[in-house]
């Protein structure tokens, strides 16, 4: 007969045996996946709060720059408005301040045509009378009968008063009897006639004195006018420039604020839109989370239940 050799029990592997071994496997992996689920989980709950943390940082930051940007808006709005009222008020004043030198200029420019009217009247009557007057007076030393034209003349000056006009035409009148007397056949007084020009005379010295008077007058009222009218002009001149700066200055200062603005409402929509953004993100992620976690709840919850079934078919085996 042949032998066959013996096993001993301890090579023996019942099936109770690979049963509780395998459920010992189930059990370790099964802790493990538990185990490394929660760790995952973990490092998913902290992303959760780090980033819900970073996420609601930037919105609070966005919301302040938002409210900072408006604020800036609404003072670059005031701020424009404001220059334009000034600028609307420069304006006006440039306009009237013009309107002044137009209206300056047009008077300055009518008195000035009256006094070289006037003063070339003063001028052509004070040389007439001169003349005059010398003639007359070389008349009176001499008893020739001489021209009365100079005199006769003064009749046509614009600034002979009528009187004296009229005293003129009388003097012709009577030194015209004079000569026709003396030239008939029965002259007078053996001397001749004298003129009796003294009073004439005295009147046209008269005129005379009052025309140089006047003159004088004219020219220095002419001479306060045209300086008068120099240092409006000058004032003017200087509002209007300064007017003109402020213009300029203002309507810089107001395309800059309305810039400003611009790029305020630019920065506006887009910080709303970065942080609309960060809102959804911020939304979506949470939601993600909560569904996570309780999906993780669930998990946890399904896998202790199995160990534990294990763990009672283990412990049933053994017995």
């Amino acid at each position: 007969l042949h032998s066959f050799p013996t096993r001993r029990s301890s090579d023996l592997v019942t099936p109770i045996q690979k049963v509780l071994t395998l459920l010992g496997d189930m059990m370790a992996k099964g802790t493990k996946e538990k185990e490394d689920e929660a760790t995952q989980q973990t490092a998913y709950v902290q992303f959760c709060d780090d980033t819900h943390v970073e996420k609601q940082r930037s919105i609070d930051e966005a919301n302040e720059k938002i409210e900072q940007l408006t604020a800036d808006i609404q003072k670059y709005t005031n701020t424009a408005k404001k220059l334009t009222k000034e600028i609307a008020v420069h304006e006006g004043d440039v306009a009237a301040w013009e309107g002044d030198e137009k209206a300056a200029t047009a008077v300055r420019t009518i008195e000035r045509t009256d006094y070289d009217t006037t003063h070339k009247d003063y001028s052509e009557s004070i040389d007439a009378l001169g003349r005059a007057i010398k003639v007359l007076k070389e008349q009176q030393k001499d008893t020739a009968q001489a021209s009365f034209v100079q005199v006769s003349a003064l009749r046509s000056l614009r600034l002979m008063p009528a009187e004296a006009k009229a005293a003129i035409t009388s003097f012709i009148s009577e030194a015209d009897e004079a000569r026709m007397l003396e030239s008939s056949s029965n002259p007078p007084e053996a001397n001749g006639y004298e003129f009796q020009s003294t009073g004439i005379v005295e009147m046209l010295e008269g005129l005379l004195d009052k025309f140089v008077a006047e003159k004088t007058a004219l020219e220095d009222e002419e001479r306060n006018s045209k300086q008068a009218y120099t240092m409006l002009m000058q004032d003017l001149a200087a509002q209007l420039g300064q007017a003109n700066a402020d213009i300029k200055r203002k309507s810089e200062d107001k395309a800059e604020n309305l810039a400003n603005k611009a790029e305020a409402e630019g920065d506006v929509d887009d910080t709303e839109a970065s942080r609309d953004e960060d809102k959804r993100y911020l939304r979506d992620m949470l939601a993600t989370c909560e569904q996570k976690a309780a999906d993780f709840a669930n998990r946890q919850k399904l896998r202790a239940e199995e160990l534990v079934e294990i763990g009672r078919a283990s412990c049933r085996e053994r017995v």
